[in-house]
């Protein structure tokens, strides 16, 4: 079934309504060496939000963007469930500008909201966990300011499903606002969500809300091979930086290829397959998509038009699947199966 921007879906184990693809904001403002330009900027927001579009993602470390989605969200804030997040550094030489402790919590919550010209936002990231803090500091701080109003709802990225767990039984012991969605990397290329973080965010309430869905350019088929032995560093500082993570492997190029065919079956791009996948996904709330033209934009939004097979959707599987490794595995086994319900059939609901 084909979705569009304004078919809504619940975030988490919340009433907050999002659409299911959330607009990425790193890409708003050139201060990376790459991006879009105001005015380009501006056109990629109106775009998205003109098709009925409302779940919008930047942070304090996105440079330019929460300056500028302040200009584009004025006369039409109530309607936007907006999501910023803190704890990367803000200001070099202070030890305490950087990191989920509650002076920085306070003080990158404040910026923030002086930056995007709003008293609240809607949805409050830890942009990274931070080893250093107590988690008892980070929940009843994120408390503090949800009971003052600035904050609407608590929400986590890029953390060890554990920690995440304990965080969440503590905020409901204690009566504490509770996190309502996790941001991981998820994609056909990077599927090691599945294994933790994603059962956890299923079972424990929160929304998933994907970043890098194409897997830093390689699912929209802009990588060859020969970028494994001479990458090309021409194009823009991100293909560099991509490739310099490792995302272009012999690996992640074959599940490129198997994308290729399929969109090539469904007439749509690569990149639109490889969306799809992602929104189809147990416990995926919206993928966090980035562009930097209107045209790019719109070839992404389509990807909730495109409908795949049965047998599409498990050759991707196939293709991209991973070890799930201990006890995961062995707990899916056979043996454990027999030794823990014999003979007993119970239906799946």
């Amino acid at each position: 079934m084909s979705l569009t921007l304004d078919t809504y879906r619940l975030l988490g184990r919340s009433g907050l309504r999002v659409s299911p693809l959330s607009l990425g904001t790193a890409t708003f403002g050139t201060d990376w060496g790459w991006g879009a330009e105001q005015d380009d900027a501006r056109r990629l927001f109106d775009t998205y939000v003109e098709r009925g579009g409302n779940f919008i993602d930047t942070a304090a470390g996105y440079g330019d963007s929460e300056r500028l989605l302040g200009e584009f969200t004025r006369g039409r804030r109530e309607s936007l469930v907006l999501a910023t997040k803190y704890a990367t550094h803000r200001r070099p030489g202070d030890p305490n500008a950087g990191g989920a402790h509650r002076k920085n919590m306070v003080a990158s919550l404040e910026n923030s909201l002086r930056q995007l010209d709003t008293d609240y936002v809607d949805l409050f990231y830890i942009h990274v966990w931070d080893v250093t803090t107590p988690v008892e500091e980070v929940l009843r701080g994120l408390d503090d300011l949800v009971r003052q109003g600035k904050v609407l709802y608590a929400a986590v990225s890029t953390a060890p499903a554990w920690e995440v767990s304990r965080m969440q039984a503590i905020a409901d012991l204690r009566g504490w606002s509770p996190l309502v969605a996790l941001q991981v990397e998820y994609s056909l290329i990077n599927r090691g969500a599945e294994r933790d973080l994603i059962p956890m965010a299923r079972a424990m309430g929160l929304g998933v809300a994907p970043f890098s869905p194409l897997g830093g350019g390689v699912l929209s088929g802009k990588y060859s091979r020969a970028d494994l032995t001479a990458p090309d560093t021409s194009e823009s500082s991100r293909r560099s930086f991509n490739a310099g993570l490792g995302m272009v492997t012999e690996r992640t190029l074959g599940i490129a290829d198997v994308v290729r065919e399929v969109a090539d079956e469904v007439g749509r791009t690569p990149a639109q397959v490889a969306l799809a996948w992602n929104l189809r996904q147990p416990g995926v709330t919206a993928p966090v998509i980035g562009a930097r033209t209107p045209e790019q934009l719109e070839a992404n939004l389509a990807a909730l038009e495109v409908v795949l097979t049965d047998d599409q959707l498990a050759r991707l599987d196939a293709v991209s699947a991973i070890d799930l490794g201990y006890p995961h595995d062995l707990l899916a086994g056979d043996h454990v199966r027999a030794v823990t319900m014999g003979d007993v059939v119970l239906e799946s609901r």
